[in-house]
């Protein structure tokens, strides 16, 4: 990981690899921002004409290298672009510095050390540069010859240090914001490399095994239940959507307490490790991404660490409801009937709707202990990605004012995502002739429909709200801003903000 300091330094005499400095596009061309007035200075005040002449325009991710001037201690200085130059009086915003930091880390792939004099206005700032080159300095190279070896032939390690200039590391606030970026950005690069972990390496016993180990290390309580504790506490819906494969399904309880706490969060992940659709085959095309399936469960896996490591005033509890889904003489057929775990029988008519089946019994299961609020989060349908693109999450809620919450905490972190209704005409589409409910109901409006059947799971009074990721959980393109190709690691920032929040009792 990368390792972030705070530094008081001046730019011409820090001994890196690089000094990054933003530029903004101005109504006239490119603009030097605040942070490098240093660096501006060596080149006798011409700094915007020289980037001007070198093609740069300050559009966001924009990268333009340049020869230090003479007397700097380092031989690079990179300017990224850092899109439209922000109104009178006003600051670029959060998500523009951390899109900013992580277009440079990624360019800077190999380097020991740079030093970022991006504009800083406060300790937010701060943490929003230390997050974004964290995150863009994220590459998941475990499985190539020369992965991670810095050394090897044609072996580049990430980014070593980070100098974050205009930082100063004795103020309180900035310290805080520094070790938040760190914990913050390492635990949501830990789900990008769960999601990015081939299936043959990942099922269900080598996730629960994992998340063991990082709950040892956190202090957080774990339970694991195996195939023979999930037949019989009568969890059908996880043992069915399994029952197809040769690795057994798990589910996984994380509690992270805090002595301090007032409020419970609770926080459910669909883990599918592989899903071939089940009988239900997906068609040709439709297979090669899907380990991804269980970027929902790394992502509360990874938020519940999180809040961990910041010692949060929330206790927080994550369900990892974990199963393959495969084709096999023992798998679920369509027509199928299961036995919940919370007693309602579903009529399975397509096993490519497992998601919603164990994830309704981790909802019960987590109802069960009668929590403040419940989010969970699934790659759950391709109807969601019809609806909302590759880079924008749904959010379904059964209270209106969590469901704003949540949205607004997404867009506040960087996240984007949209509130999405549950229209109840489309709850009747599910009506089984044979059991409570079918998975299947309308296909119009099935991200919708998929909604609605988790919310039969969710205890009576309980505040819920559901995350459908499935657009931006894995990125078939490439890399953006701080996002890399593969596992996004989406909603963990999400989730933290809102155990935050819950912390501070900002959610009433």
């Amino acid at each position: 990981m990368t390792a972030l300091t705070l530094s008081t330094a001046a730019a011409p005499g820090l001994r890196a690899d690089a000094i990054v400095i933003g530029v903004a596009k101005g109504a006239k061309g490119p603009i030097v921002a605040p942070g490098a007035e240093a660096v501006d200075q060596a080149y006798d005040g011409r700094l915007a004409a020289v980037l001007e002449t070198l093609g740069a325009a300050g559009v966001e991710g924009e990268l333009t290298k340049l020869p230090a001037p003479a007397g700097f201690k380092a031989p690079l200085v990179l300017a990224v672009g850092l899109g439209a130059e922000p109104d009178k009086d006003a600051s670029f915003d959060g998500e523009a510095l951390r899109r900013a930091a992580g277009v440079a880390a990624r360019a800077l792939t190999g380097s020991k050390k740079a030093a970022f004099a991006l504009p800083v206005t406060d300790a937010a700032d701060i943490g929003a540069i230390g997050e974004g080159v964290v995150l863009g300095a994220y590459a998941f190279d475990a499985y190539k010859q020369n992965g991670n070896d810095a050394k090897a032939k044609n072996g580049k390690a990430p980014l070593a240090e980070a100098a974050l200039l205009g930082g100063r590391p004795r103020d309180a606030a900035h310290k805080a914001a520094v070790l938040r970026a760190a914990a913050v950005g390492e635990e949501l690069n830990r789900a990008r490399d769960l999601i990015n972990m081939p299936p043959n390496d990942l099922n269900p016993e080598a996730f629960a095994a994992l998340a063991q180990t990082a709950a040892k290390e956190h202090g957080i309580k774990v339970q694991v239940l195996d195939e023979k504790a999930l037949a019989k506490g009568g969890y059908g819906g996880i043992l069915g959507v399994g029952s197809g494969s040769a690795s057994a399904p798990r589910l996984v309880k994380l509690s992270y307490t805090s002595a301090k706490a007032t409020k419970h969060l609770a926080l459910v992940g669909k883990g599918i490790t592989y899903d071939s659709g089940g009988i239900s085959l997906k068609p040709a095309g439709h297979n090669e991404t899907m380990k991804c399936d269980m970027s929902g469960a790394a992502a509360v896996f990874a938020a519940v660490v999180a809040a961990a490591r910041l010692g949060l005033e929330v206790n927080v509890t994550g369900w990892l409801a974990l199963a393959e889904n495969m084709p096999s003489g023992s798998a679920t057929r369509p027509g199928d009937v299961l036995r919940m775990y919370s007693g309602k029988t579903v009529e399975v008519l397509n096993t490519d709707a497992e998601g919603r089946l164990v994830l309704a019994d981790a909802l019960w299961a987590a109802s069960q202990e009668k929590p403040d609020a419940i989010v969970d989060v699934a790659t759950l349908t391709g109807a969601m990605m019809l609806a909302l693109g590759s880079r924008t999450f749904g959010i379904m809620a059964n209270d209106d004012a969590f469901r704003t919450a949540l949205h607004e905490a997404a867009e506040e972190v960087g996240e984007p995502a949209w509130p999405m209704p549950l229209p109840e005409h489309l709850r009747k589409g599910m009506d089984s002739t044979v059991a409570d409910i079918a998975n299947m109901g309308e296909r119009m409006g099935g991200g919708l429909v998929a909604g609605l059947f988790l919310r039969e799971f969710v205890g009576e009074g309980v505040t819920w709200a559901h995350l459908d990721i499935a657009g931006p959980a894995f990125n078939e393109g490439g890399p953006f801003g701080y996002t890399p190709k593969g596992g996004t690691g989406t909603a963990v920032r999400t989730l933290v903000r809102l155990a935050e929040l819950t912390a501070a009792g900002d959610l009433g």
